[in-house]
């Protein structure tokens, strides 16, 4: 996957149980400023885990979201 390419929904699937904000973001095609604010909000579309001072997104919770676009 290059830096600007959207993951497939399938390379989605392969990923670990938890990723990073940036990387959730890269498959939503939002950017992370505009997720990192929706998770702040407390309107993220994705279930997220407060992990220290930093969020991680759950990847279970992102494919279901893909699945019904």
């Amino acid at each position: 996957m290059t830096k600007s390419a959207r993951p497939t929904l399938a390379e989605v699937r392969q990923w670990p149980a938890t990723v990073d904000v940036p990387q959730a973001a890269s498959a939503l095609g939002c950017s992370r400023s505009h997720l990192y604010d929706l998770i702040k909000r407390g309107e993220a579309p994705v279930r997220t885990l407060p992990f220290g001072r930093r969020y991680v997104v759950i990847t279970q919770s992102l494919v279901t979201l893909l699945e019904a676009a």
